[in-house]
């Protein structure tokens, strides 16, 4: 038998949300790992879903910036939420964005660039910018958006400040109507993206190894049933065609008015706008995604202070 960790029957519960000794025998089955013990619990029908609440978000800020037709978001952590309101933290952050969104590059391209008025580069500031304040920080990430004819959105959630927030969304529109209209249905697409975090923009984009994850898990929750073959292969269908609609972003029902699906919005805006118009893409950063903070026991840190 597998040696299954309480953390980790833990962290398989605030995921999937199923009873602790059935976490405990996913984990047992699946030799400790995480994501096949997710699908075994879904395919017994112990799980409804995958769910990625769990992972504990790191500290910072998200940020965007646009101009004209080109848009940038950034993630810059730090290890406690105090620092997202300091303002020379908040002044850097916004400055490093505006920088990001001149220069399309990558993040370790980015930390070179230099930083206004200093002499420093970007990596070089933001070191001067740790003695100051006493607390560690990272460019994390950046990514960068660009239409040739048409407008980039942005929407910030959770603001701080003008631009700044736990969540940053891009969203990229090519149209050549009306640009102040485009504008607003950019950032209402982005207000859905922010609150319903799909996972591509269309049927074809969506990560083949995804797909095939979820078929798997439908398949044998069709054969528990005991139906006939024909019967399960509709019973497929349909959860297959569900799960475009809760994942696939053009396939997602707007959240702005509950009944539309974004593709109907889009194809719909064309006649207020002035011409057609055609989602090219988006970015959603959340603050610390897919980070996990080290769990501190501060009663053993002060007894081993003592010590």
């Amino acid at each position: 038998m597998a040696d299954v960790k309480a953390s980790d029957v833990k962290a398989l519960r605030d995921r999937t949300g199923a009873g602790m000794m059935d976490c405990k025998r996913a984990l047992v089955e699946c030799e400790s790992n995480v994501e096949d013990a997710i699908d075994w619990l879904r395919k017994k029908g112990l799980a409804a879903a995958a769910k990625k609440s769990g992972r504990i978000a790191a500290e910072g800020l998200v940020s965007v910036a646009t101009d004209d037709r080109c848009g940038a978001v950034v993630e810059i952590n730090a290890e406690t939420d105090f620092v997202a309101r300091n303002e020379l933290f908040q002044k850097y952050v916004k400055e490093v964005t505006k920088i990001a969104c001149e220069n399309n590059c990558a993040v370790e391209q980015l930390k070179t660039l230099e930083y206004p008025g200093t002499g420093h580069s970007i990596s070089e500031e933001l070191t001067n910018l740790i003695a100051v304040i006493g607390e560690n920080m990272e460019i994390r990430r950046v990514s960068h958006l660009a239409v040739s004819n048409g407008v980039v959105s942005s929407y910030i959630h959770n603001k701080v400040a003008p631009t700044l927030g736990r969540i940053g969304v891009l969203v990229a529109l090519e149209s050549s109507g009306d640009r102040e209209k485009l504008l607003d249905l950019g950032k209402r697409i982005a207000m859905h993206i922010a609150a319903s975090n799909p996972l591509s923009l269309s049927i074809a984009d969506l990560d083949p190894a995804q797909l095939q994850r979820e078929r798997d898990v439908v398949a044998e929750q069709a054969k528990s049933t005991g139906k006939s073959a024909e019967f399960i292969e509709k019973i497929q269908e349909g959860r297959i065609r569900k799960f475009y609609e809760e994942v696939v972003l053009l396939e997602q029902v707007f959240v702005l008015d509950g009944s539309s699906r974004i593709k109907d919005v889009i194809s719909a805006a064309a006649q207020d706008v002035g011409a057609p118009v055609t989602l090219n893409d988006y970015r959603k950063f959340i603050l610390g995604e897919g980070i996990e903070r080290q769990t501190v026991d501060f009663a053993a840190e002060v007894a081993a202070q003592l010590k």
